[in-house]
């Protein structure tokens, strides 16, 4: 009997000591886990104030490093690059002399007096020296840009400006301010054609402009000045005979040109009757 009682008190005296160890076990295993720091917990507002003020700084260290880079001054030994300057004008040969008659666009008929070299932002341009006697104005333009200027027409093409100037005019029916730049970007393309064209489509021929604006008759007037210097210095004729002839052409002013005659013969007449008294 003692036997026995013995071996069941040391039976649960080993399950009491196996309790107790898992029991140890099982509290050292959660002290591990508490020490582990989880991620999804929030971090408190202190550190992360702390964080930026630290990232700021560093930012601020990296300006200040640009700054001082930016500031520093260069050394002797470094290489500093070349700043090539156009000093000249790029050569070109002159097409037109002194002394020639010269149509600019923008302008009308124009006699070169000379050629100057000019320094603009630091590079010499050669130009030609334009006069323009009906404005009693000067004006320069470029060598490297005389493709803006054209030479005085041919006989041939004043002839055909005359028959340009005979034939119909040719109106459009739409608003009178479209007309009005067409017309304008005609005259200043400075082509003697489109010229005459101007000029024959804004004739009123006898009539005294009562059914002809302000505007339109400023327009024939420009375009009929321009055209009408032009005729007289290819002609070689004074102003009074190349007036005449556009005139003839348009129908313009035939009365009063009529008139001229009748009295230029009447003159001449008084004058042979003195002779021979």
């Amino acid at each position: 009997m003692k036997n026995i009682l013995k071996k069941i008190l040391n039976k649960k005296k080993t399950k009491n000591v196996v309790k107790k160890k898992e029991k140890v076990s099982k509290k050292n295993t959660k002290v591990k886990k508490s020490t582990k720091i989880d991620k999804n917990k929030k971090v408190p507002k202190v550190l992360k104030k702390k964080k930026l003020i630290k990232e700021q700084k560093k930012k601020e260290k990296v300006k200040v490093e640009v700054k001082t880079d930016q500031l520093r001054i260069p050394k002797n030994n470094e290489q500093k690059p070349e700043i090539k300057k156009v000093k000249k004008q790029d050569t070109e040969k002159r097409l037109f002399k002194v002394k020639d008659y010269v149509v600019y666009p923008k302008h009308g008929v124009g006699q070169i007096t000379e050629t100057k070299k000019i320094n603009i932002g630091g590079i010499d341009v050669e130009t030609y020296v334009l006069k323009f006697e009906k404005d009693k104005a000067n004006g320069m333009v470029p060598v490297n840009k005389q493709s803006h200027l054209r030479p005085l027409a041919t006989i041939n093409q004043i002839n055909k400006c005359v028959s340009i100037l005979k034939s119909k005019p040719k109106i459009k029916r739409s608003m009178w301010s479209r007309r009005a730049q067409e017309y304008e970007t005609k005259i200043s393309s400075g082509k003697i054609y489109e010229l005459a064209e101007v000029v024959r489509d804004l004739n009123k021929g006898d009539d005294i402009m009562i059914d002809q604006s302000y505007s339109e008759r400023q327009l024939f007037e420009k375009a009929y000045d321009r055209l009408l210097t032009e005729f007289q210095i290819v002609m070689g004729s004074s102003l009074e005979d190349a007036q005449k002839k556009l005139d003839k052409a348009l129908k313009r002013n035939l009365e009063k040109q009529a008139q001229k005659i009748e009295e230029e013969s009447a003159s001449s007449e008084l004058t042979n009757q003195e002779i021979s008294e």
